[in-house]
């Protein structure tokens, strides 16, 4: 059985909550933005999450075994 979750900056998300993952790291020039160089994960609801890369390396690849079951 695949995964229905993943694991994003400490939350398990569920994967049917996911609408897009960045392809390339956040960066907007603020200087007192927190989360510059991390990949934003895009939520329903108008919600993100911001993940490292090896979260968002994960969270494709769980997302691809969790399409590819259907």
């Amino acid at each position: 059985m695949s995964e229905i979750f993943t694991l994003i900056d400490d939350k398990h998300v569920p994967l049917a909550r996911i609408v897009w993952v960045s392809d390339v790291p956040h960066f907007c020039g603020n200087d007192t933005c927190d989360v510059e160089g991390k990949y934003e994960i895009r939520l329903d609801a108008d919600d993100s999450l911001f993940a490292n890369r090896e979260e968002r390396d994960e969270t494709l690849e769980t997302m691809k075994g969790w399409y590819d079951q259907d």
